[in-house]
């Protein structure tokens, strides 16, 4: 079992940058594929950027040089720096687990908004 805890999200303005954090419970965070995703209104949930235990990183074309993930093995926690944020960036972001990073969601995080305000 995995508790992942995310934290971070907020309201900033278009151009400004955010750092999200998720805090897993337990001992094997460091044996998991982790990933970041997100939920708009009216939207499906889509992966935002994911980070293999290797290190090995994917993002999503709508994201990529804006956004970074990264994780600190020996906090337990996975990170993303959201910079050059878009009104469009605006959605629930989720934090997710799993034995590898093609196959994310075996445990989520409970979301923390992000809104960005143009």
């Amino acid at each position: 079992q995995v508790q992942l805890v995310e934290s971070g999200g907020g309201l900033v303005q278009a151009g400004g940058s955010l750092r999200l954090s998720c805090a897993a419970s337990g001992s094997i965070f460091r044996l998991l594929a982790m990933g970041w995703y997100r939920q708009a209104p009216g939207k499906e949930r889509g992966l935002v950027a994911g980070i293999s235990r290797g290190g090995s990183t994917y993002y999503a074309d709508s994201v990529k040089g804006r956004f970074a993930i990264s994780r600190d093995n020996a906090k337990n926690t996975l990170y993303l720096q959201m910079n050059s944020l878009k009104s469009e960036d605006k959605a629930m972001y989720y934090c997710a687990s799993g034995n590898i990073l093609a196959k994310l969601g075996d445990y989520w995080g409970q979301g923390t908004q992000v809104t960005v305000s143009s």
